[in-house]
């Protein structure tokens, strides 16, 4: 695996690479891997010749109130993880290269950005879009593999690319998790003992929304409301962020459940903010 910091270095690399007529594909992400990053790793080594993961913490995603500081990180242990998963190249940026000193462009899907997260990280969804038009330019990838666990950055990532016609095509990796349902997270780090043995409530909590969907109860507010005594009984100590019914593709919420939709999910615990998602079906 070879790791490459210098944008110059990267350009002129899958320049040549192009030049070779091998296929790219990008995974993209804020390192402290773990098996869900793995899966998206190899789903792209499945697409294409060679396989990029960008490993960078990207500063313009993260209001001055939020966890930037305290982000997990381990060099060592990504760069391991990433070579045995088949990584052809690693590269890891810094932020004063990616960001001139008096930068101001931006990239932004503002309507899907104002939804769901966008709501309590107003500024967060700009910085996604903006760091990964970057890493498309820098990398001109065939193909871009993110999870579905964030489902809204993915909804706005493919929105950008059609909008933008951007010539990549983005791939959907499925939400990997922990053997008691948890969806994986690098946040999850943030958890104690306690927490982590309550969080997978919030998982039970998306189930049962689908099982009351599918037996008649198609009404989003009082889904709303089961999801909300459910978590306050089992997780009394957690904060509900949102609990949204939305059309998959336009992620605008609905009122009630015609034939599918996905509920979507965050939930304060601890220090951690959890997302998590379902499909749910009305039959």
């Amino acid at each position: 695996m070879k790791i490459v910091s210098e944008l110059k270095e990267i350009k002129e690399l899958c320049k040549s690479l192009k030049k070779q007529e091998k296929t790219i594909a990008l995974v993209p992400t804020m390192g402290f891997l773990h098996a869900g990053h793995i899966s998206l790793i190899k789903k792209a080594r499945e697409k294409a010749n060679i396989v990029i993961v960008s490993r960078f913490v990207n500063p313009t995603q993260f209001a001055p109130n939020e966890d930037l500081d305290a982000y997990p990180n381990d060099r060592e242990r990504d760069h391991k993880a990433t070579s045995e998963a088949g990584t052809d190249i690693l590269f890891e940026p810094l932020a004063t290269a990616m960001y001139n000193e008096n930068h101001g462009a931006w990239v932004e899907v503002p309507e899907l950005g104002k939804l769901l997260c966008g709501q309590t990280r107003p500024i967060h969804f700009r910085g996604v879009c903006t760091v990964v038009t970057k890493l498309f330019n820098l990398i001109q990838p065939d193909f871009a593999v993110f999870g579905k666990k964030d489902f809204q950055q993915l909804a706005i990532i493919r929105r950008m690319v059609r909008d933008l016609n951007m010539n990549v095509e983005i791939i959907a990796g499925d939400i990997i998790r922990e053997d008691d349902g948890l969806a994986m997270s690098s946040r999850n780090a943030y958890l104690t003992k306690e927490e982590r043995s309550l969080a997978p409530f919030i998982r039970k909590g998306l189930l049962l929304l689908a099982e009351k969907a599918k037996n008649g109860e198609h009404n989003a507010n009082s889904l709303y409301v089961i999801f909300s005594q459910f978590i306050q009984e089992h997780i009394p100590q957690a904060r509900i962020d949102y609990v949204k019914m939305i059309d998959k593709d336009e992620l605008t919420e609905l009122e009630n459940l015609k034939d599918c939709a996905v509920v979507a999910v965050a939930v304060y615990l601890g220090k951690a903010r959890l997302i998590d998602n379902i499909l749910i079906e009305s039959k």
